[in-house]
């Protein structure tokens, strides 16, 4: 069969009649190369930066294109969006865009596995990938598979050497045109919630935000009954009955239910720490862990108080921890002997030392040997010389705050310590506890 070609944009066509439609279009004649659109011809000379031209423009943006097609579908977000849609009142510019939405409340593309229902069946299809765990699109670099092409051509952009496009308001750097362009709206208020001033990026994303003041959950868990604000949320719900965990850890093959905790869990191979501590020089890989770092280490609020004693903590993990002094309560129990344990840490030694399960974690150093990574990971730091706690009376530097703590009572007159054989008062309890043992043996109470 015999191929047409448009001399222009070098587009084949199998049929004549639709070579000639273009051929009427773009006014091609004879062996001319002109064509006739809203650009000049300098502006159809000009290559983007992808190497490809753009002979297209809308003539209210000046937005270019590859195709008229592209053209006149982008022409429709400046319609008057006159079509409205009976169930949920959304509008659009376009009658085809109408009869598409319906199809959602319709259900004629229902996803049997969870109920959620699409405008057409080619979102479906790439919806129930996310059941099937199918992944045909492959990165060429990286071998990262991914369910929908743009998605492949959006992880494409990371391995490109540098980040091309920035933000001139707040510097922020990105590999993709499209990302610069959604970013830059936060900036110029476009998508600004009237009830809190935030700025989102999309219309999609303000809605969902809206939905915080509101309290309106549109979306329900066909299951447990249980509403969300978006359809992201249900979906991500549904895998806490299903057991589903989509997301596979290429270097270790942990799996998870959500992205974000595959991206969390990525940091762990890599080392990053992007979130850093203003106040210190500490940084963490999740902003969560941030937020009770500030909290714990540099904030004075002790909002959680113990029933028993009345001590105040900073943390509800803190007081769980203490209420089992009054308690008793040894939740953690050894698998070989039986023995119970009323903190994790002395499980995890007793198993090493008792049982020779675990591993060691042995200083390189000095050689120092630690059952528990968070006593290991201090004790690196003296190596080190990392001093991040200063005290602000003479400006000596501790390892931890602990120490910084401690030290703050040489500065102050409290003595919150009291012997209890002879009154005499003490800023540190460690002080108070020797002088009780002498007083003791001084006075004769350690006598038969």
């Amino acid at each position: 069969m015999a191929l047409h070609t448009c001399r222009v944009i070098h587009i084949m066509f199998m049929k004549v009649e639709y070579w000639m439609i273009l051929m009427l279009r773009c006014a091609c004649a004879g062996s001319s190369n002109k064509v006739k659109t809203e650009a000049d011809s300098e502006d159809i000379s000009e290559h983007p930066p992808d190497g490809k031209p753009r002979p297209f423009s809308c003539t209210v943006c000046h937005k270019r294109f590859t195709r008229r097609y592209h053209l006149n579908k982008h022409g429709d977000i400046h319609k008057e969006k006159e079509y409205s849609c009976t169930e949920c009142e959304k509008r659009f510019s376009s009658d085809s865009g109408l009869r598409k939405h319906m199809c959602i409340h319709t259900g004629k593309y229902k996803c049997t596995e969870c109920g959620r229902c699409y405008g057409c069946s080619t979102d479906l299809a790439v919806h129930r990938r996310s059941h099937s765990r199918e992944k045909p699109f492959e990165c060429t670099v990286c071998h990262k598979r991914f369910t929908r092409r743009d998605h492949l051509n959006e992880h494409g952009e990371i391995h490109k050497e540098e980040n091309e496009y920035s933000c001139n308001q707040c510097e922020t750097h990105f590999t993709s045109k499209s990302g610069l362009r959604k970013h830059i709206y936060i900036h110029t208020g476009k998508y600004k919630c009237t009830e809190c001033g935030r700025c989102c990026a999309s219309c999609k994303d303000l809605a969902a935000h809206r939905r915080c003041h509101s309290g309106e959950k549109p979306f329900e868990c066909t299951v447990c009954s249980k509403r969300f604000r978006t359809p992201a949320h249900v979906v991500i719900h549904s895998r806490t009955h299903s057991g589903e965990k989509p997301y596979k850890c290429h270097l270790c093959k942990k799996i998870f239910s959500r992205t974000s905790s595959l991206n969390t869990h990525m940091r762990i191979h890599t080392g990053d720490k992007p979130y850093k501590c203003s106040l210190c020089i500490k940084s963490f890989s999740t902003p969560s862990n941030l937020r009770q770092h500030k909290g714990h280490a540099h904030s004075n609020s002790k909002p959680y108080d113990c029933p028993y004693c009345g001590k105040l903590f900073k943390t509800n993990r803190e007081l769980k921890r203490h209420v089992r002094i009054h308690t008793g309560a040894k939740p953690y129990t050894c698998r070989h002997c039986s023995q119970r344990f009323t903190h994790y840490s002395q499980i995890k030694t007793h198993l090493l030392k008792s049982h020779n399960e675990g591993t060691w974690l042995t200083c390189n150093i000095c050689q120092m040997k630690f059952c528990v990574n968070r006593d290991f990971k201090r004790h690196l730091l003296r190596h080190e010389g990392v001093k991040p706690y200063v005290c602000s009376l003479c400006r000596k530097c501790f390892c931890r705050m602990n120490e910084l703590k401690d030290h703050l009572l040489v500065h102050s007159n409290s003595k919150r310590f009291c012997c209890g054989l002879c009154g005499k008062g003490f800023t540190r309890i460690y002080n108070a506890v020797l002088h009780f043992n002498r007083c003791f043996t001084t006075l004769g109470f350690g006598d038969d």
